[in-house]
């Protein structure tokens, strides 16, 4: 019997734990360094928690469930898992990268990955047409759809038929989103990233990364190099994003709800020139979304009038927290231009639209009516 994604976020299919762990509802923490073997040659299945942790490996099964992928990998945080990615390819490589990108992903082809020998070209995917970029030393696409933080949305089925023609990689970061309202692995991508600090753990409170695969081979590279780098993450973390995922459902219901209601009111608001969110039948795209999500998420990006209403409104939220980071059940505003998109070049940041007069939301939980009245008076204050 197929599962639905909201069971799943509570069972595996094939879940034996209970039998396994005494009856425990909560997966236990094994919270151990290393395992006793019961003779030369053999062993329990676990040998060294850097390589394999029971605890880790259960959420591995869950995302990798959850992403309809045959693998999952979990890592410190997802700079790490988009750090170990990058460890597939070799010096000369070339990778296609979207140009509107979290900063850190960024940062990390500009600054790491190009000193390793490994050379990248940014293009619009949601607008320009990738295969004019490809060359023969083209090894894959790296897209975040919706973008980060311009909410840029990229058809992946369309993509998917360039990256397979040339046979190369479609990478997608799957953030915003989350598994729960989008799934790429089944619109022809490879490989999934996700910052489980997000949406996934879902509380604010813990760092960790996923890399989802429906490729053997690229799998079997992917656990070699986490083995090797020592950049899997800890059980007590790994427990936290499982607990996390328990109320993915429901969270993502809910914030996404609440970013439908700020969106429409946001439109409102003589100090907005701009509001985007893919679930606006404004947005262009929207009608992808509608195509290959389930929905359209708890993310939103809007440009008021000048940076001192952008500054005002930061120094006078009270329920809003201004922070970095998203998907937790707390509503946060950023400020890109000088958080998450801090290193990038400020020319690159104009280019993609982030000017000082842009704010990012990631919409949580709380009541709509406390979000906006809180927003009201900060609006107010601006004036």
């Amino acid at each position: 019997m197929e599962l639905s994604i909201e069971t799943r976020c509570q069972h595996l299919a094939d879940d034996n734990s209970k039998k396994n762990h005494y009856g425990s509802i909560s997966f236990p923490i094994y919270q151990t360094a290393t395992f006793a073997h019961p003779a030369v040659g053999e062993s329990t299945g676990y040998d060294y928690s850097r390589l394999q942790n029971p605890t880790r490996e259960h959420l591995e099964k869950v995302v990798a469930s959850l992403e309809k992928g045959i693998d999952a990998l979990g890592f410190s945080s997802g700079m790490a898992a988009i750090a170990s990615l990058m460890e597939i390819f070799r010096p000369g490589d070339h990778l296609i990268v979207d140009a509107d990108l979290y900063g850190g992903s960024i940062r990390l082809f500009n600054n790491i990955s190009e000193k390793n020998g490994v050379e990248f070209t940014s293009v619009d995917c949601h607008k320009e047409d990738v295969e004019a970029f490809i060359t023969d030393k083209t090894k894959a696409v790296f897209i975040e759809t919706p973008t980060n933080p311009m909410m840029n949305v990229t058809d992946i089925a369309e993509l998917a038929k360039v990256t397979k023609k040339h046979n190369i990689l479609l990478i997608v970061d799957n953030t915003f989103l989350s598994p729960y309202f989008q799934n790429p692995l089944e619109l022809g991508a490879d490989v999934v990233v996700h910052s489980g600090t997000k949406f996934l753990g879902g509380h604010n409170d813990t760092i960790a990364g996923f890399l989802v695969t429906n490729d053997e081979a690229i799998s079997e590279k992917l656990r070699f190099i986490i083995k090797t780098t020592g950049a899997g993450l800890a059980p007590f973390d790994s427990w936290l994003i499982l607990r996390g995922i328990k109320t993915l459902a429901v969270r993502m219901e809910r914030a996404q709800e609440n970013a439908i209601k700020l969106a429409h009111w946001l439109e409102e608001q003589e100090l907005v020139k701009k509001v985007i969110y893919p679930g606006l039948p404004s947005h262009p795209g929207h009608e992808i979304m509608k195509k290959q999500s389930r929905g359209f998420g708890a993310m939103l990006t809007f440009e008021v009038t000048s940076k001192e209403v952008a500054l005002s409104i930061l120094k006078n939220v009270k329920v809003v927290s201004f922070a970095e980071s998203l998907g937790g059940t707390e509503t946060l505003i950023t400020y890109p231009t000088t958080q998450t998109h801090a290193d990038v070049p400020k020319d690159i940041q104009l280019k993609n639209g982030i000017t000082d007069c842009v704010l990012r939301m990631s919409v949580g939980i709380e009541h709509i009516d406390d979000i906006i009245a809180d927003l009201e008076n900060a609006f107010s204050n601006a004036k």
